[in-house]
């Protein structure tokens, strides 16, 4: 019986709260009827205007960007010209046409809005020589759905970012908020839209020195570089908090942060640039299988991740991509290279003795049955320090043994792993406890900061010399008191101290974003 009762009851609800807009003149009858002093609106015709409404949207919506969040919202509101009846007289939806024009700013091309057009719709609708209310309807019409989209647009463009760039860039792994249609209905649903307007202002340091300098230009390619970041600093990227480490790529720096003070900064090399021409070269691989079409990309992807340990003395588990390009070839030209590399060997996770004594001509590369490991020591690619966090693409922060990448200017040259130019430092910082600083100091074999803490290195000393017993370096493991967020991105200008950084488009990622932006500039 209740169940039943509800049913029931449920369209006399909606029904009520239909009622303003059912009964005679509703309210954007009574509204402009006042305003321009007209009584021809106070034959406003629910039923005539709602067929010219419907067939209105039908037209316009073709083009939304969100067509279905917007008619949505005015299916539930009986597709009652909410922002004309709340907007008009008291000279929003004019704030909204000024908003809209001055897009520009942002870099952005008001004509995407169509601010022109409904500022002409004003315009018409302002000079109140209508002679009979149907005429009202296709212009009231027109400007509440163009009204609607265009806040829409504007507000998650300046909030959001105007494209996904997860959408654009293969390696973007970073989850960057967009928008949804319970904030868009809401944003429809506003008070205020003035005040909704200068809440979505980009407002960050960053983002207005970009603004300042594209406007104080004329440059056109200044522009364009500028306009480029803007829009990276409107993505909506995690909250890394106020302390969290950040990898710029075209800098090729990491920078720690605590607020906006600089905490530590060193030098970084980066993954490789991907092969000319990647995409056609690609869809050849595709077709053929065959690894030697098969076109190299070891861009370092962009991520958001926290770092949660350091391992000292790190083993390499070598990568099967490079196990194919290069250490299948370096095993086949020389028998000795895997035991003088300190290369480990692996069939079905079982060690091999004498990997030296392997027919590798016998075997495929794209068919490797190994894996590969470098143990710690010396001559490891990753040198004395790993810095782990956790992601999807087996990328790390790590140390070296060839220091000499640090002194070139492209520093784009790794496997897709970032190197960092000062390891201890940053291990120190990470840890920043005294004690687990120095056990980490003993295990590469430095001299610990405190003195009280000699006999650790002594003992070390001590078992390396022995030579009684077989002295194995292996890896140890240190943990930060509290994981310590990481950000690896892209920008290729951005404001400090006063002026504007650029940087090369080393991966050519600009190229790429303004070409998804062209229907917006």
């Amino acid at each position: 019986m209740l169940k039943n009762f509800r049913f029931l009851i449920i369209p006399i609800v909606i029904c009520i709260s239909a009622c303003n807009w059912f009964k005679s003149p509703p309210e954007i009858g009574k509204v402009l009827s006042e305003h321009f002093n007209n009584k021809i609106y106070k034959d406003f015709d629910t039923v005539a205007y709602d067929s010219v409404f419907v067939k209105t949207m039908a037209e316009l919506s073709v083009n939304f960007i969100n067509p279905k969040t917007i008619k949505a919202f005015y299916s539930e509101n009986n597709d009652e010209p909410r922002l004309v009846t709340k907007f008009y007289t008291n000279g929003n939806l004019d704030s909204l046409v000024n908003f809209l024009q001055n897009s520009t700013v942002h870099g952005i091309n008001p004509k995407i809005f169509k601010a022109e057009e409904i500022k002409s719709l004003l315009s018409e609708l302002g000079a109140n020589k209508f002679k009979t209310v149907d005429e009202t309807y296709p212009v009231i019409a027109k400007l509440e759905i163009l009204s609607a989209n265009a806040y829409l647009n504007y507000t998650n463009f300046l909030k959001f970012g105007v494209v996904n760039p997860r959408s654009i860039f293969s390696r973007y792994y970073i989850k960057v908020k967009r928008p949804d249609s319970l904030g868009m209905s809401k944003l429809l649903a506003s008070e205020n839209l003035v005040d909704t307007l200068n809440a979505v202002q980009p407002k960050s340091a960053q983002y207005k020195g970009l603004q300042q300098a594209y406007l104080s230009t004329n440059n056109a390619v200044e522009k364009r570089i500028l306009a480029l970041n803007m829009e990276r600093f409107r993505w909506k990227m995690p909250e890394t908090g106020d302390n969290y480490v950040e990898v710029n790529i075209p800098d090729f720096k990491l920078t720690w942060f605590d607020k906006q003070d600089t905490v530590i900064s060193m030098k970084v090399c980066v993954g490789g640039k991907r092969e000319n021409g990647y995409e056609e070269k690609m869809k050849a691989f595709a077709k053929s299988g065959n690894l030697d079409d098969k076109p190299k990309n070891h861009e370092t992807p962009l991520l958001f991740s926290k770092i949660n340990s350091i391992q000292a003395n790190p083993i390499w588990n070598i990568p099967v991509s490079i196990a194919q390009s290069e250490i299948y070839w370096m095993a086949r030209k020389d028998p000795y290279y895997l035991s003088n590399s300190n290369i480990n060997v692996y069939y079905k996770d079982k060690l091999i003795g004498e990997p030296d004594t392997i027919n590798w001509s016998r075997y495929s590369r794209d068919k490797l049955p190994f894996k590969f490991k470098q143990g710690s020591g010396g001559g490891n690619a990753l040198g004395k320090f790993k810095f782990i966090f956790d992601n999807s693409s087996s990328i790390y922060l790590h140390d070296t043994n060839n220091k000499n990448g640090f002194n070139l200017a492209n520093r784009a040259i790794s496997h897709g792993c970032v190197r960092v130019e000062k390891p201890l430092e940053f291990a120190e910082k990470l840890l920043n406890d005294n004690y687990s600083y120095d056990k980490l100091r003993v295990e590469v074999d430095l001299l610990p900061v405190d003195t009280t803490h000699m006999n650790w290195y002594r003992k070390r000393m001590a078992k390396k010399a022995d030579t009684l017993k077989s002295f194995q370096l292996k890896p140890a493991w240190f943990g930060p008191k509290k994981a310590v967020p990481l950000l690896i991105t892209y920008y290729t200008a951005w404001p400090q101290n006063g002026r504007i950084e650029y940087r090369p488009d080393v991966y050519e990622m600009d190229e790429k974003l303004w070409t998804a932006m062209k229907k917006f500039r």
